[in-house]
């Protein structure tokens, strides 16, 4: 287990790497330590340093849902009914559509996006979570910002 503290492992040497990381995960190391002016075995070093703090927790494809069948997006707020709330997180581990599943707070315990052939797939979906709560759904119209990362900047 790592000891460092937050500033020795967010040096302005490992924000540097996880920006570039961010910009391009697929980088290679040589590629990598060529832009930052230092060696690849230093690079490699530090990666895998941040991959063991769990400040790297891994990389991800960014696939078009559209392109995959999918284009239809929406958030399902759920309000779980009594003892609902472990079956809920099993059933949306199991559900092929459900690609986030968040515990919120307030009344809905959960927030869940789902993505679907069709608007009319949603009822199937939803069918599959309401003997467990109550659901609200909205369909998602556009992203004019898309996910990103979280800032690296100090704050």
């Amino acid at each position: 287990m790592l000891t460092e503290t937050r500033s020795q492992l967010l040096d302005e040497l490992n924000t540097r790497i996880l920006q570039e990381l961010t910009a391009d995960p697929r980088l290679r190391t040589t590629e990598l330590a060529r832009r930052l002016g230092v060696s690849t075995p230093t690079v490699r070093e530090r990666v895998a340093r941040l991959e063991e703090s769990g400040v790297i927790r891994g990389y991800r494809l960014d696939l078009d849902p559209g392109a995959l069948g999918r284009p239809v997006a929406a958030w399902v707020r759920l309000r779980p009914g009594p003892n609902q709330i472990p079956k809920i997180i099993d059933l949306a581990e199991r559900v092929p559509e459900v690609v986030e599943c968040h515990r919120i707070s307030g009344e809905d315990c959960f927030l869940i996006r789902v993505q679907v052939a069709e608007i009319a797939a949603l009822e199937g979906v939803l069918d599959q979570f309401l003997p467990h709560g109550q659901t609200t759904s909205s369909f998602i119209v556009s992203t004019p910002i898309p996910p990103r990362s979280v800032p690296l900047s100090a704050g």
